[in-house]
């Protein structure tokens, strides 16, 4: 057995690393550039950042946030995100492994590494996702279907090393029962037709005409566009996947015979998983697009963007629907915080959605059981 104190060592040092890579992440990626070529250099002077420059956390401190060739200032932005990173892995490998607060968690080495590794995988994008968010007031979709990605390979993956019994028990994974299971295949059903219908022309992309500057601020979007008509054309984007889950489901409740042949298919683990993460991912899209969607028919402006849609969404698709509605209804309190900071300080200005939602997820991946117990006393008392 591995000491703790060396896994945290570890694990501290793959946050940082990671922490690093984040930071070309957050600032080449909203930008268009390559994660990959060229090599890291000085933004002032262009020089190339020697390899004992760009250790995570201690090159920075070493070099006192100065440029070791022309002295220009490096953003402690590279600092922060390296030893926030590190943080968060060795918080929710603590969390995991070495307090109760994660029941049915299994060792590291029996299979828990699974779980630590898709929710850091998740955690590392919710950090970029903010940070490009804090700055640019966008959350690139890439980091979203990587993550959503991520989820389906754990829910599909899971089962086949541990107990899928444990897993449905203690909410390891996402697995969808037979009925939840035909809700998301109708869905997903129903979201090819809409892509395909997209792509052909008939529906009509919402917003087709923004333009944004550089760093990405939008140009009299207010005055552009007719706001809740371009809400009506995502409305109707989203009837077939809503008509979709509502025909399937029908079709469950009424025959008795096709009930019977889709318990058979949907019902072994992997299929299960994998449907499951699927229902998880369309009730984050929904959670966010019903309150971006009503909140623009209501108030004339667009309320949340698509960004937030498809995080919460990818969150599903990791953590299953009821962690994801819980981070959603937890998330604004952690923004009216921030509003009230910004009030006193009188820097009002438009407040970015994506950091408060990553807040709100990360508090319910803590604090997981707990919510879940409360959420069991409050529905079935």
């Amino acid at each position: 057995m591995i000491p703790d104190w060396i896994i945290i060592i570890f694990v501290f040092t793959l946050g940082a690393c990671l922490g690093s890579f984040l930071n070309v992440v957050i600032y080449r990626l909203p930008r268009e550039k390559s994660l990959i070529t060229p090599p890291s250099s000085c933004p002032a002077c262009n020089a190339p950042i020697k390899f004992y420059d760009n250790i995570p956390i201690f090159s920075w401190l070493i070099l006192m946030g100065r440029c070791r060739k022309c002295k220009a200032a490096i953003s402690p932005r590279y600092f922060v995100i390296e030893l926030f990173t590190a943080l968060l892995f060795v918080a929710t490998y603590v969390v995991y492994f070495m307090t109760p607060l994660r029941a049915g968690m299994p060792d590291l080495l029996a299979g828990g590494w699974l779980i630590y590794l898709i929710h850091i995988i998740m955690i590392a994008s919710l950090v970029a996702a903010s940070a490009i968010d804090l700055e640019l007031y966008i959350i690139p979709l890439s980091i979203c279907w990587f993550v959503t990605l991520a989820g389906l390979i754990g829910a599909a993956v899971g089962p086949l090393i541990l107990d899928p019994v444990i897993i449905r028990s203690y909410y390891l994974f996402p697995v969808a029962s037979a009925k939840v299971a035909i809700l998301s295949a109708g869905a997903l059903l129903g979201w090819i037709i809409s892509l395909s219908l997209l792509m052909l022309g008939v529906f009509k992309t919402s917003y087709t005409d923004e333009q944004t500057t550089p760093d990405n601020t939008e140009k009299n979007t207010q005055e552009t566009y007719n706001h809740r008509l371009e809400m009506l054309k995502e409305v109707v984007f989203l009837a077939p996947v809503i008509i979709g889950s509502l025909v399937a489901f029908k079709i469950y409740s009424e025959y008795p015979k096709f009930v019977d042949w889709w318990v058979k298919i949907s019902q072994p683990p992997v299929i299960a998983g994998i449907m499951g993460s699927i229902w998880g991912y369309f009730i984050g899209c929904a959670t966010v697009w019903a309150t971006r969607i009503f909140g623009t028919l209501l108030f004339g402006k667009e309320a949340m963007g698509l960004g937030d849609v498809h995080l919460m969404g990818a969150a599903g698709a990791v953590l299953g629907p009821w962690p994801t509605v819980v981070a959603f209804f937890i998330a604004p309190f952690f923004g009216l915080l921030w509003a009230t900071v910004q009030i006193f300080f009188r820097k009002i200005k438009q407040i970015p959605y994506g950091p408060f939602l990553s807040i709100g997820l990360f508090v319910v991946i803590i604090l997981h059981d707990g919510m879940r117990n409360w959420l069991n006393a409050v529905m079935f008392r």
